[in-house]
C-alpha cells in the first residue's frame, strides 16, 4: 500500500474540461507568507507584505524587486501578484499544481522556471519552487514556509556582494544555484547510507538489508529524474537567447549547469553501487545457503552408516536357530562393539571430509 506522503502520489484539483489558467489551490496548503526585498547597489530594503497592493509602491523604487511567497493557500493573493507583474495565467496555474516537472517556459516579457528543491534530506523528498524572471523583478513561490533562501538575503545585506551590483537575472540564477546546491548534502547523506549498507553486507547481512537497498535505490532513481530535468532546463536557459538574461549571468549559469552534471554523475555511481550491493547480498545469501546445505549433507552422510549399523543390530534374529543369526546379540561386549563401530565410522568420515577440504575451510 502506498504511503500518504509518497512523492508518487498525483492529484490535480482542476476538473477535466475546466478553462485554462484556473488557480485551484490545495485546501490544506498553508497561507502565504510574503517577503518583498527591494535592492540596488546603494541600498536594500526588506518588508513583510500583508496587503498585496503594497507591492505596487515598491516597483521601480530600486533596480531589482524580489517577491518571495512561501505558502500556496490563497488563490486570490496569487492571482493578484500575477496581475501586478503581468504573469501568464497558465504559469500561475502550474504554480499551485505542485506535481510539475522541472521546466523552463518563455512568455516573452518574463521567464517561468519550475524547480524542485530538497525538502527532507533523510528521505530524499523534494518540493516545487516556481521562479518568475522579468524586467527588474523576480517572483518566487514555495510550497511551504521555510527560510531556505536566508543565505541569499544575507548576501544582499552585504554591500560588497556581487548580487547587490547585478540585475534580476543574477538573482534568478542565485535562486537556481541554491536549489541545485541543496542536492549535494542530500547525496552525501545517501552516500553514507550506502557505506553503512556495504559494511552490513560485508559483516553479516540481516534479512531486512535487501529492503533498505531497494528503498535507497528507489529514492536515487527519483532524484536522478529530477536532476536530469534540472540539467535540461538550465541548459535551455543557457543556450537559448533571451533579452532577460545577460551575457555575464550566462557565465554563472554555465557553472550551475556543471553542478547538475556532477550530480548526475554521482547519482549514476550510486545507482550502480545499489545494484552491486544487491548482487553481493544475493551472492552472500546463496553462499550461506550452500554452506548450510553442505553441513546438513555431511551430517546426513555421517548418520546414514550409523543408521545402517543400528538397524542391522536391531533385527533381533534368534541365534538358537542358526549361528549365523546375529551372534553378537549374545556376546558380552556386543553393545560396546556396536557403539565403537559407529564412532569409528563417524571419525573416519570426518577425517575423509577434512582431507578433501570440506570442513573448517579458511574464511578469510
Amino acid at each position: 500500500m502506498q504511503k500518504k506522503n509518497s512523492p508518487r502520489r498525483f492529484h490535480r484539483r482542476t476538473k477535466p474540461g475546466a478553462a485554462p489558467g484556473v488557480i485551484a489551490v490545495d485546501p490544506q496548503a498553508p497561507q502565504p507568507h510574503i517577503v518583498a526585498t527591494s535592492y540596488g547597489a546603494d541600498a536594500v530594503e526588506q518588508l513583510e507584505i500583508s496587503d498585496i497592493s503594497d507591492i505596487n509602491a515598491l516597483r521601480g523604487r530600486r533596480a531589482v524587486l524580489w517577491i518571495d511567497v512561501a505558502g500556496l493557500g490563497d488563490a486570490a493573493a496569487i492571482r493578484q501578484i500575477g496581475e501586478i507583474f503581468g504573469l501568464h495565467a497558465l504559469a500561475l496555474e502550474d504554480v499551485v499544481n505542485v506535481h510539475q516537472q522541472v521546466k523552463l517556459e518563455d512568455y516573452g516579457d518574463h521567464l517561468f522556471i519550475v524547480g524542485r528543491m530538497v525538502d527532507d534530506v533523510g528521505h530524499g523528498r523534494t518540493e516545487q519552487v516556481s521562479i518568475f524572471l522579468g524586467e527588474g523583478f523576480v517572483v518566487t513561490f514555495q510550497q511551504r514556509p521555510g527560510d531556505w533562501l536566508a543565505p541569499l538575503r544575507q548576501r544582499l545585506a552585504d554591500s560588497r556582494s556581487e548580487l547587490r551590483a547585478s540585475g534580476a537575472d543574477f538573482l534568478a540564477y542565485a535562486v537556481l544555484d541554491a536549489v541545485i546546491d541543496g542536492y549535494f548534502p542530500l547525496l552525501e547523506h545517501f552516500g553514507e547510507r550506502l557505506d553503512a549498507l556495504d559494511d552490513a553486507i560485508t559483516d553479516d547481512p540481516p534479512r531486512y538489508i535487501i529492503h533498505r537497498i531497494h528503498e535507497v535505490r528507489g529514492v536515487l532513481r527519483a532524484l536522478r529524474r529530477v536532476i536530469w530535468s534540472h540539467r535540461d532546463a538550465i541548459g535551455k536557459l543557457l543556450h537559448d537567447p533571451s533579452r532577460l538574461v545577460s551575457g555575464g549571468t550566462r557565465v554563472y549559469i554555465r557553472d550551475c549547469y556543471d553542478h547538475t552534471i556532477q550530480l548526475v554523475d554521482v547519482l549514476e555511481t550510486y545507482n550502480e553501487t545499489c545494484a552491486d550491493l544487491r548482487d553481493v547480498y544475493l551472492s552472500s545469501v546463496s553462499n550461506r545457503l550452500n554452506e548450510i546445505m553442505m553441513v546438513l549433507t555431511i551430517i546426513a552422510t555421517i548418520f546414514i552408516p550409523l543408521g545402517f549399523i543400528a538397524s542391522l543390530y536391531g533385527m533381533n534374529f534368534n541365534t538358537r536357530v542358526s549361528p549365523w543369526n546375529m551372534p553378537e546379540l549374545n556376546w558380552f561386549f556386543g553393545y560396546p562393539f556396536a557403539i565403537g563401530l559407529m564412532v569409528l565410522v563417524s571419525v573416519s568420515l570426518l577425517a575423509y571430509f577434512h582431507a578433501r577440504g570440506w570442513l573448517w575451510r579458511d574464511r578469510k
